[in-house]
């Protein structure tokens, strides 16, 4: 379903296909073990490959985006789909997330 991706101090995690209420669960559990792990204080949800998103997949993602603010760690959202990225403003979670449009647009926010 994902992949995962590491370097110094990112977590990268790259969901394909359709995030819905069969992975979400599977999807929520990899988001958080990224999340709290002692490696990397920012995870980044790269997702180019997802064709899909439905509630159960939002909600793994609002979860884990209230740990990461009960860690004050970063959890940001990339390349996000115009047709998901609506889910996202219908629900005004796009003013919750940090969501860039590619992870070079990410990138130059890291310090």
């Amino acid at each position: 379903m994902s992949n995962a991706i590491r370097d110094s101090q990112i977590s990268i995690i790259q969901p394909s296909g359709h995030v819905n209420a069969s992975n979400a669960g599977e999807f929520q559990l990899q988001l958080t073990k990224a999340m709290v792990s002692e490696e990397h204080s920012v995870l980044l949800v790269d997702m180019h490959q997802v064709e899909s998103l439905d509630s159960a997949g939002l909600m793994a993602l609002v979860s884990v985006l209230s740990l990461a603010q009960s860690l004050q760690r970063r959890f940001s959202l990339c390349c996000v789909a115009p047709s998901i990225r609506i889910i996202f403003e219908l629900t005004q979670l796009d003013k919750a997330f940090e969501i860039f449009d590619s992870r070079d647009a990410f990138a130059a926010t890291i310090t």
